[in-house]
């Protein structure tokens, strides 16, 4: 596990979030509670610019005793009096999301104890380098254990999880070490989505976490001219035959606008394979997140986005006015039927002050109707500011060149709102599809349920509703109940994007299946366990 450090840049540094798991532990009788208003730490008094140092820790060496790390979920009991009193002691440090405490969290980890000189020393393994509470957390278990009547000396190591996503293992290499992907969405041109993602991206950055840029619109590219790289081309590695981001500020980023084409012309599915190819083979290496600005519309290239990727979450881009908000109930529909949850609207463009007064010039409320109508939790308001839009055709993001405004606070907010919710997202368990091949069945776990199912193979084929299966005019069945042998087994079984799973069949036939209708099909009961033979 690498150590937690701050990156140097010329932006000032957010404090930092917290992403916990549930568990059940029984708490003291005076758990120490971090406040969640807490949590939006204004920038440092007296500092106009504030520059990262990388923190320094010195980590003593002695005899020690060692404990084991304590996982998520689970209360394990050390042996000695001094490894409980420590634990004990840290469990009253409560997360104000979950409601839990870090020993149950697990993020208690590599704890040494040398009782005769009264030294300990442990790690606290966050799972996002961006928590804006990581401070509060450090110093809180300094001064619990601290208390403890025998202890003389504590030191605190905070670190995060590497970057990996859910579905490791089944993703395209180039998106296998990255945490959290965020789509910036508004299904309608011209109301700053990419000055939303481009700000949020580098606001990210300042708390601390790895970030990436993917510029999803090939038609018209704006990320070349919202940042200044040095090297304004991108670049192949030719033994990998990948592609090498260019960065900006410690933020990498990937754009058609890059490639040295300029904008595109070219037709929807070529745009399609452009889009895959540029994500997929691009070397963004360890990340916490990546924002993707994605193009106008709700056509091909935002599902092709959604298919090739499990997006963790979608910031919605309006503007007040009452056409906005009809394109963007759009959008919204779309990362509902694709099961990628929308967490934040930004309404864009609402308002400014003149001669002490409050103007809306645009009207009032589409943000706030997107929130009610469609249940998404949070809100945030940029008011019309020329500095705002000075800084995207500058070349240097707004929260880079003035760090203390009022638009950066507000993008500090969401921020810290896009860290709490992704790190909800991830502990909820995902639907998950599997071929057991011993008892020859198609497994299918339930999230948030101890729900599982079993689907006999040629059930699944046979419902294919595609347009090989089905005539796409008259609704006739193409594929017949006998074109489907009993004992076909699926070959590779995958997730898509959020919503289904890709079934590849021995005919070579990619059967998409989503969610919701495997939960419709027929199921199999009282299924014999394989014997240890057949295992």
């Amino acid at each position: 596990m690498q150590l937690l450090h701050a990156p140097s840049s010329i932006y000032t540094s957010f404090q930092s979030s917290k992403t916990l798991s549930k568990a059940g532990l029984l708490l003291p009788e005076k758990p120490f509670l971090l406040s969640a208003i807490s949590c939006y730490v204004q920038p440092q008094q007296g500092l106009e610019r504030s520059i990262w140092v990388s923190r320094k820790r010195s980590i003593f060496s002695s005899t020690t005793i060692k404990a084991a790390s304590v996982e998520a979920g689970a209360s394990t009991i050390l042996s000695g009096t001094a490894e409980n009193d420590v634990l004990k002691a840290l469990s009253q440090i409560i997360d104000p999301d979950f409601g839990t405490d870090i020993v149950s969290c697990g993020f208690v980890k590599d704890l040494n104890i040398n009782e005769a000189f009264g030294e300990v020393s442990f790690r606290l393994e966050l799972t996002t380098p961006a928590c804006p509470i990581k401070d509060m957390f450090e110093q809180q278990a300094n001064e619990v254990v601290k208390n403890l009547p025998w202890v003389k000396n504590v030191n605190v190591t905070m670190s995060a999880q590497p970057a990996r996503p859910i579905y490791a293992g089944q993703l395209p290499a180039g998106l296998q070490t990255i945490s959290n992907i965020i789509a910036v969405s508004s299904c309608k041109g011209g109301v700053g989505k990419s000055t939303v993602a481009v700000n949020l991206a580098y606001t990210l950055a300042g708390m601390g976490a790895r970030v990436g840029i993917f510029d999803a619109d090939v038609y018209g590219p704006s990320l070349p001219t919202m940042v200044s790289p040095e090297n304004r081309l991108l670049e192949m590695n030719p033994e990998k035959k990948t592609i090498i981001p260019t960065e900006y500020l410690g933020v990498k980023l990937v754009s058609f606008g890059f490639a040295g084409q300029g904008r595109a012309i070219m037709r929807g599915p070529m745009v399609s394979g452009v889009i895959n190819q540029l994500l997929t083979t691009a070397e963004w290496g360890e990340l916490d997140y990546l924002v993707v600005d994605m193009p106008p519309g709700t056509g091909d290239i935002q599902l092709t986005l959604c298919q090739v990727v499990p997006l963790t979450a979608a910031v919605i881009v309006t503007t007040p006015q009452k056409l906005a908000f009809i394109d963007v109930a759009k959008g919204v529909r779309m990362f509902s039927k694709l099961k990628v949850p929308c967490v934040a609207v930004v309404e864009n463009m609402c308002h400014f002050d003149a001669d002490g007064k409050r103007h809306y010039p645009f009207g009032r409320g589409s943000g706030s109707q997107v929130v009610q109508q469609f249940g998404i939790p949070h809100l945030f308001d940029l008011p019309i500011r020329p500095t705002l839009s000075a800084s995207g055709d500058s070349g240097m993001p707004e929260v880079v060149a003035d760090p203390l405004s009022e638009v950066a606070q507000t993008f500090q907010n969401l921020g810290v709102c896009i860290v709490q919710q992704c790190a909800k997202i991830r502990q909820q368990v995902s639907t998950a599809v599997t071929y057991d091949r011993s008892l020859k069945v198609i497994r299918v776990k339930v999230p948030d349920s101890n729900e599982e199912f079993l689907l006999h193979p040629a059930t699944v084929r046979r419902n294919d509703r595609s347009a090989q299966s089905v005539d796409e005019w008259t609704g006739e069945q193409k594929l017949q109940y006998t074109d489907v042998p009993e004992d076909i087994e699926p070959e590779e079984i995958r997730p898509m994007g959020n919503y289904a799973v890709s079934i590849t069949w021995p005919d070579g036939f990619s059967q998409i299946a989503p969610y919701d209708q495997l939960q419709t099909m027929e199921r199999l009961v009282d299924v014999p366990e394989p014997s240890p033979a057949q295992v």
